[in-house]
């Protein structure tokens, strides 16, 4: 993987949501390893992790090149996209979507690049103005799209499934047309309704929404991914494609920012 040879270039800085969650007796806000890692190596951006401290939050991005929305064991709640009840085994994180849901919305009216993961993936859809299943096992014709938790890492972040690509789609043209990707499957929710704006770039063989960019190309880059590119995406060309995408559009909102 091509990587920059002096780590004190400036580089493009891009906000990392962060989750919280009570560890011992304390809150803390946090981010994987793994996020952080893949920003630096695959897109070449540094890199600010962005405590959940709500719409406050959005007073940073006129100050990064990009947002990096990653993925999570907690789900978005369901009230954000006006679905009547809350599954009682679900987890959720509400001070992490007061913050990403405003940051979304702020970032795409400001042409910041945006890049979700899993959580972030339905992130961007439901700030946009979509639904998600909050049980995509339990929805006729869909499949099971969860990890088998007793699994090594390795095995659960194996590929799973194909997607296909959307003919002249950003994911398509990142592959050079090759329409047919293999990617990993580790979540338990889904789009149900795409947000107006969006465009499906990618989906399973169960038809399920994989992928989604912004239908106007003009308005900037936005790329929601519902599975997990950062995972060893140094042995994937098609993750460390999307990362590289990432990184290229952050780094023209630096020449922008920058006059």
């Amino acid at each position: 993987m091509k990587t920059q040879s002096d780590p004190l270039t400036p580089r493009p800085l891009v906000g990392i949501s962060s989750c919280t969650s009570v560890v011992g007796l304390h809150r803390f806000h946090m981010v994987g390893d793994k996020y952080i890692q893949a920003a630096r190596h695959g897109a070449e951006v540094s890199v600010l992790l962005m405590p959940a401290l709500g719409e406050e939050s959005v007073c940073l991005l006129p100050r990064l090149d990009g947002i990096l929305l990653t993925g999570s064991y907690s789900n978005v709640e369901p009230r954000h996209y006006g679905a009547p009840l809350q599954r009682e085994d679900m987890q959720t994180d509400p001070l992490r979507d007061s913050t990403t849901l405003a940051l979304i919305r702020a970032a795409a009216a400001q042409k910041i690049p945006v890049l979700g993961i899993c959580r972030g993936f339905q992130e961007i859809n439901v700030a946009l103005g979509g639904t998600l299943h909050q049980a995509v096992h339990e929805v006729t014709g869909l499949q099971d799209h969860r990890e088998c938790k007793a699994e090594s890492l390795q095995q659960q972040y194996a590929t799973r499934h194909p997607v296909e690509l959307q003919p002249g789609g950003l994911l398509a043209q990142m592959m050079n047309n090759v329409l047919t990707q293999q990617v990993n499957s580790l979540h338990g929710q889904g789009v149900e309704r795409l947000a107006p704006g969006l465009r499906a770039e990618a989906r399973a063989p169960d038809g399920l929404i994989e992928a989604f960019s912004l239908a106007d190309t003009a308005a900037g880059f936005l790329l929601g991914v519902q599975w997990h590119p950062e995972w060893q995406l140094e042995q994937h060309p098609f993750y460390q494609a999307i990362f590289a995408a990432f990184g290229n559009a952050c780094r023209a909102r630096t020449q922008t920012r920058n006059g």
